[in-house]
């Protein structure tokens, strides 16, 4: 309820500041405009449009925060283009004239006025309408009595005349206008925000999506190249250097085939066991490229699988079913996969939790751990590339590991 009610009076007070203020814009911003546009061919009227540009512009910046309010959304402010560098003061004085955002602001504020005048007036009728009619006892007293006060609408319809047939019509009138008064004033704010959204905040969200977009691709490429390195170091370090072990082995075997060969038979029986154990390795590396079991039977045996491998004690609560995009199951795999090793090595925890949930279109995966604490996502960092992966799957990536623990890990990835 209390949300409700903060919904309509925020919802109140953009259609009815907003009104005077749409007014006031629009007298200034079209005298303002047929003025420059008159003595535009003598060059007067050039510097009085980029004035009346950046004029609009105050009233745009007003509107959209207003807009932040209605539509729920953070504040949106579109990129004017800026004078070129070394511009002289006449060219930095029209600079408005050549941003195409500055004529959407000025075309907004005399477009919006129709809007406003709409939204104002169903706003105040539907705030009206609960307001007279739940205080109609009271001042029904005095109209009843007036001469000729007492013939009113129940009466104009045929539901009767007097006192209490009108406070119960009235009273009755209001709770339903009460009931609708939410759905009507969102109604007549939204049919203003739709205006100043197209064009005032339109093109500066789709220039955010898009540098969303190339971020996201950045950190995918960086993730990638950080995934491949560190696969190059972990294969040098391990198969490389047993299977070169290995082929000394094998010469050494080979030395020692004819001289002694119960010393061959035993230099063999060490290679195997060095091959079985390369081969190992190999395998672990190869889950954390393409899991096999990732791709064929989904996240929750996969998560299952890395719990059971990892040295501490993992509790793990998968609360999903089906499949997603093989973007992002790869992408939760492998956090959980880095965060229960960076858990084995370094937090000297006890006990770790792994939750994965759904929320509407979200996956909330939430890792914790009852370690030292100290973990981040500063650069040259393991956790860092992580929140690389995420990002390529518009994904977030938040940690909370102050210093003796406890540490939690939230990742949110969305998966429409």
């Amino acid at each position: 309820m209390r949300s409700l009610m903060r919904r309509v009076l925020l919802d109140t007070r953009y259609t009815l500041v907003g009104f005077p203020t749409t007014v006031i814009g629009f007298a200034i911003l079209v005298s303002g405009f047929a003025a420059g546009l008159g003595t535009a061919v003598v060059w007067i009227g050039v510097p009085i449009l980029a004035g009346v540009l950046m004029i609009a512009r105050g009233f745009a910046d007003a509107e959209r925060g207003w807009l932040s309010d209605v539509l729920r959304r953070p504040p949106v402010r579109p990129r004017y283009k800026p004078a070129p560098e070394g511009a002289g003061r006449f060219r930095r004085l029209i600079n408005p004239i050549t941003s195409g955002q500055s004529w959407l602001d000025l075309l907004h504020g005399i477009l919006n006025l129709p809007m406003a005048v709409i939204s104002f007036v169903i706003t105040v009728v539907f705030w009206a309408l609960p307001i007279l009619g739940l205080t109609y006892p009271i001042y029904g007293v005095v109209t009843s009595r007036i001469p000729g006060g007492d013939q009113e609408l129940p009466e104009l319809l045929g539901l009767g005349s007097g006192y209490g047939v009108n406070v119960v019509f009235n009273v009755s009138l209001g709770l339903l206008g009460l009931l609708i008064l939410p759905v009507m004033v969102r109604g007549a704010a939204l049919i203003r925000a739709g205006l100043g959204r197209a064009l005032l905040t339109g093109v500066a969200e789709l220039q955010e999506r898009i540098d969303d977009l190339a971020e996201g691709r950045a950190a995918a490429v960086s993730a990638e190249a950080n995934a491949l390195r560190k696969l190059e170091r972990d294969i040098h370090d391990g198969p490389q250097q047993r299977l070169v072990s290995l082929a000394m082995e094998l010469s050494r075997a080979q030395r020692q085939m004819a001289r002694d060969p119960e010393a061959a038979q035993a230099t063999i029986s060490s290679a195997i066991t060095a091959t079985r154990e390369t081969l190992d390795e190999l395998r672990a590396l190869s889950r954390g490229i393409a899991p096999p079991i990732l791709s064929d039977r989904g996240l929750a045996p996969a998560l299952a699988a890395l719990a059971s491998r990892c040295t501490v004690p993992v509790e793990l609560d998968v609360q999903v079913v089906g499949r997603f995009q093989a973007a992002v199951e790869n992408a939760i795999y492998f956090v959980v996969a880095e965060t229960m090793t960076n858990v084995a090595k370094h937090s000297r925890a006890t006990v770790c939790t792994v939750q994965l949930t759904r929320t509407g279109n979200v996956l909330m995966l939430t890792i914790g751990d009852d370690g030292v604490g100290g973990a981040h996502v500063a650069k040259g960092h393991g956790l860092a590339g992580l929140a690389d992966r995420l990002r390529a799957v518009d994904g977030e990536f938040t940690v909370s590991s102050p210093d003796g623990g406890p540490t939690v890990i939230v990742a949110e990835v969305p998966c429409a």
